[in-house]
This record gives C-alpha cells, structure tokens and sequence, in this order.
C-alpha cells in the first residue's frame, strides 16, 4: 500500500490535530459562518466510521497563518486485504479563500492554492447549517466514489451473496440514519421490509444485503395516496450515500479500478 504523500508550499507546515484544535476561528459575520479547522476533520472521522471504512494513515496542514487547513486520509475496507486504499482530502478555510471541501479517490491532489483534483469533490460554502451538512457530504463522497468503482452487476451479485443477520441489519440501519441515507420517520418502514417484505422475491432469498438494500429503496418510493415524488436531488444523495454503505458492508468499495475522470474543484464550489 503506497504511502500518503503531501508537497507543501508557500509557509504551509504539517501539524499534528492538537494544533488543529488550538486554532481560533473568526466570529461569523452575517451569511458567512466559518467553521473550526477540528470540526471539519471531526465531522469526517465520524462519517469515516459511518461507512465502516478504517483510517490507517492520516496527516494534516496549516498554510496563510492558520487559516487554511488541509487533511489526508488513507482508508482501508476493513474486510479486506488489499493493496488498494481509499484516499479522502479535506480543507477548510477561516479567510474566506475557498469553500470547505471533500475529495475522493484512489489518489487525491491538491494545488498551492488547494483547489482539489479527484475522481470525486464536493464543496459547501460557510454558510448556516454547515456543521449539519458535513457528515453527509463526505459520505456522499464516498458514496459516489463507490457507484463510479462498481458495476451494476457486480454489485447485485455481492448483495445476494452477503448474508446478515437481524443484529447486523439493525447496526446498518443505525449507521444508514447517521450518514443520511433516511431519515428517522422511514425506520419503521424499513424494518417491516426487511422482516416481511412486501415483494416475495425478497421474502424467498433469505435475509441478504440485497434484501436490505430494497427494504431502503422501497422507503424512497412516494407514500401511497401522496401525489408526486421526493425532491429528486435529495433522493439521489440518499441511493449515493446508501451504495457507499452497502458496498462496503459487502466489501466491494475498494476495487482496483482506473480513475474515470478528473474533476477540478472549481467545478463543485456550489452547495
């Protein structure tokens, strides 16, 4: 497994996350609200830990007198032993300078000016409910890594093969509502679909992750007698969130697999 590899430039220095933490961070001033350094990297270890994924080599930056921060993370599956690695970047700013972000990949990049180049970046600007959205966005991020890696059939055929439990369907359940993928009012529903599925496909197959998986998506079809559906953005973030998840419960995220494309981060600065 190759070693994270961080090139600072221009006053940047490696720190380790006490030095994070005593970071003073600026007051909010109107629609801006900038976030400490260590909130960001809290927000990701959680999320990390969300998708059942481990940290095995994490470094971290300060550049512009403090106020810009950067973050690597190597990641493993867990279930497997392989030479591949996830790698998760993070950044955040208190100057103003760039949105706080996450990229993904089997390589991560970052410009002197850490505009982010991977296979996956989201930005979200400081503004309110930034702390709330946090999470979500990096387990989007690894959720989208996870649709670009795996293929439709390869996924189908690993969910059918992975057998769970009750105990380990009810822990999914739990780590799905921490990372996004429903929201508490579904919990319900979920558990009656994954105890007496509505479809006999699911019923005869055994308790499996594709069982699970669409007593999930089953919940994002509109309610009976509710007209239209869910806000099509937010039902998207939810499957992206959900395939991270089940991927790596079947222990298919990590794959090695070309990058598909590169995608600067001026092109994901957007909420």
């Amino acid at each position: 497994m190759k070693e994270l590899n961080l090139s600072l430039h221009g006053g940047s220095y490696r720190c380790d996350l006490d030095r994070v933490a005593q970071v003073q961070t600026p007051a909010t001033q109107g629609k801006w609200v900038p976030i400490p350094h260590i909130a960001v990297h809290q927000a990701v270890e959680k999320a990390i830990t969300n998708a059942g994924l481990r940290i095995v080599t994490q470094i971290h930056a300060l550049a512009a007198n403090d106020q810009r921060y950067f973050g690597m993370y190597q990641l493993v599956n867990g279930k497997e032993n392989s030479e591949m690695s996830l790698v998760l970047g993070t950044r955040n700013s208190s100057d103003k300078s760039f949105v706080a972000g996450i990229a993904a990949g089997e390589g991560v990049f970052a410009c002197d000016n850490l505009a982010f180049w991977a296979e996956v970046v989201l930005g979200r600007k400081h503004t309110t409910f930034i702390n709330r959205d946090l999470p979500g966005m990096c387990n989007r991020a690894v959720g989208m890594l996870a649709e670009k890696w795996t293929s439709l059939e390869e996924r189908v055929t690993a969910y059918k093969a992975h057998e769970m439990s009750d105990t380990q369907a009810h822990d999914f359940l739990i780590r799905g509502l921490d990372a996004g993928a429903i929201v508490n009012s579904q919990i319900p529903n979920v558990l009656r679909e994954w105890r007496t599925p509505s479809i006999p496909e699911f019923a005869q197959a055994g308790k499996t992750a594709w069982r699970l998986f669409n007593a999930f998506t089953e919940n994002y079809k509109p309610a009976e007698g509710r007209h239209g559906v869910e806000n099509p953005a937010v039902l998207m973030k939810r499957s992206q969130v959900l395939h991270g998840l089940m991927d790596t419960e079947c222990g298919i995220l990590i794959k090695d697999k070309p990058v598909i494309d590169i995608e600067p981060a001026q092109n994901a600065e957007a909420n």
